[in-house]
C-alpha cells in the first residue's frame, strides 16, 4: 500500500481517475491510455511513454498491482514493489496520471472507465489480444497504437542477467571455501596437527630461500 506520501498523481482506486478524465475532456484535451508492469523502469519505459504523449495531451498510465504481477508472471515479480513503481512514473515528464490496476478489477476495466481517445499499446502485448478482445477495446478506444520495444535490453534480461550474475559470485565463493574446507579434511585424515602443518610451511619457505 502506498503510503501518505502519496504523489497526487498517483490514484490507487481507478473510480478516482474519473473526475480528472471529465476535467479533461471539458478543456477538450485528447487523453491517451497506456498500461504495463513498469518494473525496473529503465530507458525503454521512458522512451516509451514520451512516444505515446506525442498521440495527444494528457498521459494516463495502468500500472498493474503487485498481487496482478505475481499471478500472471510468478512468485519472484515484480521486482520493484508497486508502490515505488507508481512513484517512478510521476517522475517522467510525458506522464500526468498514474493508475493503479487490481487483480480482481474487471476485464478492461480502466479502459471502459477512461474511454481514451488513443490506447498505446506494445506490439508483443498486441499480438497476443484475442480477436474478442480487439473488438472489444475498439468500442471504448478511439484508436489504437501500436509501439515496438523502446530500448534492446527488455526488464526480463535485465533480471536474468542480475540471476547470471548473482549465480555465478555465489558459485566462486562456495567453490573456494569447498577447496578450503577438503584441504581441511585432507589433513586431519594424515593425522597433522596445527603446529605440524605450521613446521612444515615454514622449513618449505626456507628451502625456497
Amino acid at each position: 500500500m502506498v503510503d501518505s506520501h502519496k504523489p497526487a498523481k498517483v490514484f490507487l482506486d481507478a473510480q478516482e481517475v474519473i473526475p480528472v478524465v471529465q476535467k479533461y475532456r471539458k478543456e477538450s484535451k485528447t487523453i491517451v491510455l497506456t498500461q504495463g508492469v513498469f518494473d525496473l523502469v529503465h530507458i525503454g519505459h521512458a522512451r516509451y511513454c514520451d512516444e505515446a504523449k506525442k498521440y495527444g495531451d494528457i498521459l494516463i498510465v495502468g500500472v498493474d498491482s503487485d498481487e496482478k504481477v505475481r499471478h500472471r508472471k510468478g512468485p519472484d515479480r515484480p521486482i520493484v514493489p508497486q508502490e515505488e513503481r507508481l512513484e517512478m512514473l510521476t517522475y517522467l515528464r510525458s506522464v500526468d496520471a498514474v493508475v493503479l490496476k487490481e487483480l480482481n478489477a474487471p476485464k478492461l476495466n480502466l479502459i471502459k472507465l477512461i474511454q481514451p481517445d488513443v490506447l498505446v499499446v506494445t506490439r508483443d502485448n498486441y499480438t497476443d489480444f484475442s480477436e474478442e478482445k480487439r473488438k472489444a477495446i475498439d468500442t471504448y478506444c478511439g484508436r489504437v497504437v501500436v509501439l515496438d520495444p523502446m530500448a534492446t535490453t527488455s526488464t526480463s534480461a535485465k533480471i536474468r542477467r542480475l540471476q547470471i550474475g548473482a549465480a555465478k559470485k555465489i558459485g566462486d565463493t562456495l567453490s573456494a571455501k569447498l577447496v578450503g574446507t577438503i584441504e581441511e579434511v585432507l589433513k586431519e585424515l594424515k593425522g597433522e596437527t596445527p603446529e605440524e602443518e605450521a613446521s612444515k610451511l615454514l622449513a618449505s619457505r626456507k628451502k625456497k630461500k
